[in-house]
């Protein structure tokens, strides 16, 4: 069946600081790997707000964002090779992967070779374009694969996820993004131990979703650090044993060592994107420990490390991408986690509908709210 192009909305930014506008657009091209997905909640991630900002240079404005969508399939392209994918399914969007590199060959997806060019440069990695406003200006989409700040979108098979759960899709679109980079960290890249310690730098959807997990593996320490005491205390209901908010105890490697017998954490989760956490990541962990980094940091920022006790201490730094997760398969796992009373992920989720963004924005700025979705 050929595609018919289809005129829908999205909230585009035009160009940088401009904002996120509800305007017309068409999609003007399905390619027979691609899905017609009909969008019905989008979450708000902080890469999202990085990009209405000009965080991603790659991207060409007009553009559009969002990479946490949750909907229902309304057209399948004919090469699709999921066979368990159906029109009229739920489904939860994810991050895209080219699926024939190395790290994608090895269960890595969201290290795979081409993740830059699939995810943020909004757009299908020939460079081509589907999508365009009603005066034919073309606008970037496919950001992570989707731009699901958009009623329709079209995205790469890649990025589909089926949800057997349609009752749940208000609550599951961080899922694909916040929720599992915080979460898969703990089972598929860092593997603690409960005897280890685990500290969570930054409290949000991420590092919440971090928190979860590390109770659901058993650590019986875990240290979580925010500046907002609404959010601290929320990190003690969802597991932290322990926390510490620098605004009240600065010296937040005094506090750490602390906590752990002068030795430091076994691992460390880096959520905040904060230069301040960085210059001092030696300093939090204990030897052979080993820093996740998975927060959005400033675009060009050198990472300073004392490489002599990097060296001699056995001390990691890496990044972590989407927790190193296969969504096919981790995803999935989350909804059983959830299901199951293990993961309260709908305690720290508010939907507004989409007239209502700005308040939105507002409330995931001020921390009065930790995953904001919206819905169209």
């Amino acid at each position: 069946m050929g595609f018919t192009p289809v005129k829908t909305e999205a909230l585009v930014v035009l160009e940088p600081h401009a904002g996120f506008q509800r305007l017309p657009i068409i999609l003007n091209d399905m390619r027979d790997n691609e899905v017609l997905v009909e969008i019905l909640y989008s979450g708000i991630c902080h890469t999202d707000i990085v990009g209405e900002d000009g965080g991603f240079p790659p991207v060409h404005y007009p553009a559009i964002f969002g990479h946490e969508g949750a909907g229902i399939i309304r057209q399948l392209g004919s090469a699709v090779k999921d066979t368990s994918l159906s029109v009229d399914d739920s489904v939860i969007l994810s991050f895209n992967s080219c699926g024939c590199c190395k790290s994608c060959e090895t269960g890595f997806p969201g290290s795979c070779f081409s993740h830059t060019p699939l995810n943020q440069h909004s757009g299908r990695i020939d460079q081509t374009h589907l999508a365009t406003l009603e005066d034919g200006t073309t606008v970037s989409s496919q950001f992570f694969g989707q731009s699901s700040f958009a009623r329709m979108t079209v995205v790469s098979e890649r990025c589909v996820v089926k949800c057997p759960y349609p009752e749940s899709l208000s609550i599951y679109p961080g899922l694909g993004c916040g929720f599992q980079t915080g979460a898969g960290t703990i089972p598929n890249a860092l593997k603690p131990k409960p005897e280890n310690t685990v500290a969570v730098f930054g409290l949000g959807s991420v590092g919440m979703a971090a928190i979860m997990a590390a109770k659901y593996a058993g650590v019986q320490n875990v240290i979580g650090v925010d500046l907002m005491d609404s959010k601290i205390e929320l990190a003690k209901q969802f597991g932290a044993t322990h926390t510490i908010n620098p605004r009240t105890n600065p010296d937040v490697v005094k506090a750490i060592h602390a906590l752990t017998n002068g030795s430091g954490v076994d691992y460390l989760i880096e959520c905040t994107g904060s230069t301040k956490v960085y210059d001092n990541l030696v300093d939090f962990l204990s030897c052979r420990g080993v820093a996740a980094l998975v927060g959005v940091p400033p675009i060009g920022h050198d990472l300073k490390l004392d490489t002599t006790r990097m060296l001699l201490e056995n001390k990691v730094v890496r990044g972590v991408v989407q927790g190193d997760s296969i969504a096919q398969k981790f995803i999935p796992e989350m909804m059983d986690m959830h299901r199951d009373g293990h993961f309260p992920i709908d305690k720290i989720c508010k939907t507004y509908p989409v007239e209502d963004l700005d308040l939105a924005l507002e409330d995931i700025r001020s921390g009065k709210v930790i995953k904001a979705i919206f819905a169209w």
